[in-house]
């Protein structure tokens, strides 16, 4: 197995996979380019299981969205470790950390290496977690969820990838942040992110005969991906750049954004 697809595995799954043989800036870039991609695998089985278990009960207004909702967001959560939610935690108590000048960023730096969770960082996973529920079941609900929940999860990862394009610099000189900061051209990230708009599209196609989603899951896709551009653009101004965590905020953030833009579209 490449070094960038383990390297891939091993950052947005909990699959256990050997530990990449060297990090370099290749396997660095070839793993930030997999994980749109590592999105969907993520994301097809509990699409699958969410959608034959709501074919199994009822499809009308007594199915119980709101409880498979639930469960679909569990199951990525568990799925992906609750590394990305933990990447939120810590850089909404950075976000929220005292100081002015130039200590800030060094103040909000050591905030995000602490191991605890401040009263920022559990109030944005709850705010987060709930909303991704309730677009979910929105999204459920209007006849759509399956299609809208596999394309917010690569939409959170492709966010990802353009937060590692080329203008992106790092905020520390360790960690995952320095490992891929930078580390995509910038028209690699842009072809990949036209892939994931074709297949936005594609998959709007095959589940809406009415061809509405055609449009809805690409601007979701767009959307969340503007949203995930200024988290990176916050992330650079306040830190001097990206972290591991800015880059789990940014996936969640990503992902949220979709799932609503696509709950209130279509």
């Amino acid at each position: 197995m490449p070094d960038s697809l383990r390297l891939a595995l091993g950052t947005f799954t909990a699959v256990p996979v050997p530990a990449p043989r060297r990090v370099d800036r290749a396997a660095a870039r070839g793993a930030m380019l997999w994980a749109p991609w590592i999105g969907l695998l993520l994301a097809l089985p509990i699409a699958a299981a969410v959608a034959l278990v709501r074919a199994a009960t009822s499809a009308g207004p007594d199915a119980p969205d709101l409880l498979l909702a639930a469960l679909a967001v569990a199951a990525l959560a568990v799925a992906t470790r609750f590394l990305h939610l933990d990447g939120l935690a810590d850089t909404a108590d950075a976000f929220g950390a005292k100081g002015t000048g130039p200590t800030q960023r060094e103040r909000r730096l050591a905030v995000m290496r602490r191991p605890d969770t401040g009263a920022f960082g559990v109030a944005a996973l709850a705010l987060v977690l709930l909303v991704q529920v309730a677009a979910l079941t929105g999204c459920l609900q209007a006849g759509h969820g399956p299609a809208g929940f596999v394309l917010a999860v690569v939409t959170g990862r492709l966010a990802a990838t353009c937060a590692a394009s080329a203008p992106v610099p790092a905020a520390r000189r360790d960690g995952l942040g320095a490992a891929v900061a930078g580390s995509v051209p910038v028209r690699a990230a842009v072809l990949t992110g036209l892939a994931v708009l074709l297949l936005a599209a594609a998959v709007g196609a095959y589940d809406d005969p009415t061809a509405r989603l055609v449009v809805v899951l690409p601007a979701s896709v767009l959307l969340g991906a503007a949203a995930a551009a200024a988290t990176s653009a916050w992330s650079v101004r306040a830190l001097g750049g990206i972290t591991g965590d800015t880059l789990g905020a940014t996936v969640e953030v990503a992902t949220t954004t979709a799932l609503v833009a696509t709950a209130l579209l279509a």
